[in-house]
């Protein structure tokens, strides 16, 4: 039996942490769907603010047991991804959606510029985005039923999130894959299956792979230095590399995670309007964070009729339909937002720092990740 899956949305409101309402953001449906009650066309924006695509070419090897480094031909060069906005204070209304000033004073975000250009959609004005912006707004706040401060929030513990690339075509991941399903059960960490594409062309289409999900593997490996990457590969809270993972090298490295959590304190409320998130930092992060919400299917089964595992009945644990930018944050104030999720797919948000690279910016460390439940 063939799976597939279709990526829900999300609605993200960004308060300041004070009373009195300061300032807000809002990243309505990514993809094609709904803010507020307007149509929004955005064909590239499942792009995974997953923090970008890298555009050099890179070729060495790191090894790694029952592993599979990528094929070379066509290096890192991957399609472009939605930048990362730049990082704000809370209180500077990301997207300067309450105060209007961020499209007239200083043209449009390259999240903006990133979504109006190489999407095919078209090019705009900065003053044009501004007024788009504004109206989305509007429309949203007049349906925003909610005051954050009344939703009540209690403390709630992060878990240590752990990212396997894999794919169907790749002879070495069954194992790997089966692993997922063990990790799954347990509720101290949080596993996804990023599907990869760049095994395609052995005969078998993935049918939950994206070029987003290679880009973001790429550009972990940019951070580190290494010029392959490999099939399965495991990142546990975005800065650990684990090729070929067993049960035995991902505990060592979860329970090593598990001692580094604690710096980012995170909140959780949740009433019939949807969810309401606060976070903080002591001490504050060395570098700002992108917020992200992670939506997944918790198992599916796959026929695969050809390529490497052509004949086989696969089992598939959580994997990743969509990964969404949300709001960004500098790290060092306070910071909340209500979320609203469509769909009933299981979401978890993450916190990673956003590390500075030479053209963009790279993904970090995951400071804390939660379940919305």
């Amino acid at each position: 039996m063939q799976a597939s899956a279709t990526a829900d949305s999300i609605r993200a409101n960004t308060f300041s942490p004070l009373k009195e309402r300061t300032g807000q953001a809002r990243v309505g449906t990514i993809g094609f769907g709904k803010i507020g009650g307007v149509q929004v066309l955005a064909p590239v924006v499942l792009a995974l603010a997953v923090l970008l695509a890298p555009t050099a070419g890179m070729a060495q090897a790191a090894g790694g047991g029952g592993a599979r480094p990528a094929p070379s031909a066509g290096g890192f060069a991957g399609a472009p991804m939605v930048q990362v906005p730049r990082i704000i204070s809370p209180d500077a209304a990301p997207l300067g959606a309450a105060t209007g000033q961020m499209a007239q004073d200083s043209g449009p975000s390259p999240a903006i510029r990133e979504l109006m250009g190489p999407s095919g959609v078209r090019e705009v004005a900065a003053a044009e985005v501004g007024e788009l912006l504004r109206a989305l707004d509007a429309a949203l706040s007049a349906q925003d039923p909610a005051d954050p401060a009344l939703i009540p929030t209690q403390p709630v513990e992060s878990g240590v999130l752990l990212e396997l690339y894999t794919s169907q075509g790749c002879a070495a991941c069954p194992p790997a894959d089966a692993l997922m399903e063990i990790l799954a059960e347990r509720r101290d960490v949080f596993p996804l299956a990023l599907h990869v594409d760049y095994w395609d062309y052995l005969g078998w289409k993935d049918p939950f792979a994206m070029p987003e999900f290679t880009a973001r593997q790429k550009n972990y490996a940019r951070l580190r230095g290494d010029r392959t990457i490999y099939t399965p590969q495991m990142i546990i809270a975005g800065e650990t590399e684990i090729t070929g993972p067993s049960a035995e090298s991902v505990d060592a490295v979860i329970r090593a995670a598990q001692a580094e959590l604690g710096q980012v304190k995170m909140r959780l409320g949740r009433d019939d309007t949807g969810f309401r998130v606060e976070m903080s930092a002591e001490p504050p992060l060395q570098n700002g964070a992108i917020v992200q919400i992670v939506r997944y299917v918790p198992d599916s089964q796959v026929e695969i009729l050809r390529g490497e595992n052509a004949g086989k009945v696969m089992d598939y644990a959580n994997v990743v339909t969509a990964w969404h930018a949300v709001a960004e944050w500098d790290g060092a104030k306070p910071m909340g937002m209500n979320v609203t999720l469509d769909g009933n797919s299981p979401a978890i948000l993450i916190v990673q720092e956003a590390i500075t690279g030479r053209k963009k910016p790279m993904p970090g460390a995951i400071k804390a990740a939660i379940r919305l439940q």
